[in-house]
């Protein structure tokens, strides 16, 4: 039997972590407070949790096999974003051999000759859950969609080898990079680009449902990526065309800047996102992403 971390709302609103074991949700803190192991942590949320990931994923993996407390079927439990929020959200870009060739019509440069691109996606107003609605934007005309695969960081990594950076992970969610297509370039200045209109609108990143640990995702290097809109599937593709693997991303990172426990990394997207198409959300769109051995992540949309 295999679990999944998530974070879950109680019929008063609150955030709590839970312990997903097959298809029945139990309280995280239930399963960890009885433990010495725990004192002293803030086991009510994942992200404290993942703080402490090298501390108590030993314990999680014991209390699987006989969860204790209250159990709640999956489909009656009302899911939050898993993460709520993480200390930095790092977006890879430009990082699948087909979207590069969507985007640009051309092949990507030989990786050899260039590293990893990443920008920073703001968190609180911006993560939501699965199942929330996803608002679109009053200055923006062109929201689109961007599947991805994203690493939860379990222990503080600097300056780490390709060779060790996979011992820093501790699971894999899924994210939608959502895109104001329409606010990327501005003429007004002279660096270009807008990374906070394109990227960073309330609601602008769905994640979840929940994290699958590391060791229970399989090979992470070869797992179907697929998004929907409504009927109609846009993205259908495979992390094996990742141009830098994870171990790549997270090596170029802490080269930079100290990864910290519950960091989310997220990879980048497949092709098949609607701007090469001139497609984009409307309101009463359901947009659903399914990545093998990770989850479904669902989101209606909405206008303001």
């Amino acid at each position: 039997m295999s679990y999944r971390l998530l974070s879950y709302r109680t019929s008063n609103g609150d955030v709590r972590a839970g312990l997903m074991v097959g298809e029945t949700v139990f309280d995280l803190a239930a399963q960890l407070d009885s433990s010495k192991v725990a004192s002293g942590i803030n086991t009510v949320s994942l992200l404290a949790v993942l703080q402490n990931w090298e501390l108590l994923k030993p314990v999680l993996d014991d209390v699987e096999a006989s969860p204790v407390g209250p159990a709640t079927p999956i489909g009656e439990t009302e899911l939050a974003a898993p993460i709520l929020y993480p200390g930095v959200f790092y977006m890879a870009g430009a990082n699948y051999i087909d979207h590069v060739m969507e985007m640009t019509g051309k092949p990507p440069a030989d990786k050899s000759t260039c590293e990893p691109f990443f920008f920073l996606k703001t968190t609180g107003g911006t993560i939501i859950g699965s199942e929330e609605n996803i608002v679109l934007p009053d200055h923006s005309a062109q929201v689109d969609w961007e599947a991805e695969i994203a690493i939860v960081i379990g222990r503080s990594a600097k300056n780490v080898s390709v060779d060790r950076a996979m011992d820093f992970v501790a699971g894999y969610t899924i994210v939608n990079d959502l895109s104001a297509r329409d606010n990327m370039i501005r003429d007004d200045v002279p660096f270009k680009f807008d990374w906070l209109g394109q990227k960073c609108f309330d609601t602008a990143a769905p994640m979840g449902p929940w994290v699958t640990p590391a060791d229970q995702i399989g090979d992470a290097n070869s797992l179907t990526v697929k998004l929907w809109v409504n009927e109609t599937l846009h993205q259908d593709s495979n992390t094996d065309q990742l141009i830098f693997n994870y171990a790549e991303l997270i090596a170029y990172l802490s080269e930079r800047v100290t990864l910290q426990p519950g960091d989310v990394i997220s990879t980048g997207t497949p092709a098949g996102v609607g701007h090469g198409k001139g497609v984009y959300l409307q309101d009463g769109d359901v947009v659903k992403i399914e990545i093998e051995n990770v989850g479904v992540l669902s989101n209606p949309v909405t206008t303001a």
